[in-house]
């Protein structure tokens, strides 16, 4: 499943990784931002595909300081399905798409895309996924986070000072707070 026409190139995605990193305060409108996602998606995807779709991220975390880009997990009944049928639709309206691996550089790989507004600014972020036990951790961090008030502020001290550290830098951002994420899953779910 790897090249097509349909793919970005590796030097578009370098570029995506470099987009600057801004945290900003929770907004509550990121709510209703989501809501018009999945109302969206569930009317232009096909609904055999789609099994859930789920705010994740820290978007969904009222409260919690982000980048203001809405994560919208779409779980679907087949990936090959999703690169055929959910591809087509959705760069037709305009979204990038990137077959992205999962962890690291290799397999698993997922549906990315991105949705950006008239100043080409990240709007929206969908994770296309086959579920399995990483959509599932999304979902547990995700819920952790909101049950937790002093877990949450620790993540948002965490963002603010690795956007700091990594303004440009949007894959060194996410790795560095792989140890606390995980931590938490641990926490959560023992």
């Amino acid at each position: 499943m790897n090249g097509g026409p349909d793919e970005i190139t590796r030097e578009r995605i370098e570029a995506l990784t470099h987009e600057h990193i801004d945290i900003v305060p929770y907004d509550p409108r990121w709510a209703l931002f989501y809501t018009e996602e999945e109302r969206f998606l569930s009317g232009l995807l096909p609904q055999d595909l789609v099994t859930r779709i789920a705010h994740i991220g820290s978007t969904a975390v009222p409260g919690l300081s982000a980048k203001p880009i809405i994560d919208v997990q779409v779980e679907v009944a087949s990936l090959a399905r999703a690169r055929s049928e959910a591809v087509p639709l959705l760069t037709a309206h305009g979204y990038e798409f990137i077959w992205r691996p999962s962890i690291g550089e290799q397999a698993p790989f997922y549906a990315w895309f991105i949705k950006r507004d008239a100043q080409g600014q990240r709007t929206h972020h969908i994770h296309m996924v086959e579920p399995d036990s990483a959509s599932m951790d999304r979902l547990r961090f995700r819920d952790a986070l909101r049950a937790d008030a002093s877990e949450c502020k620790a993540y948002q001290a965490l963002k603010r000072e690795l956007a700091t550290r990594y303004p440009e830098d949007r894959a060194a951002y996410t790795r560095a707070k792989t140890s606390f994420i995980q931590r938490v899953l641990r926490e959560y779910t023992s």
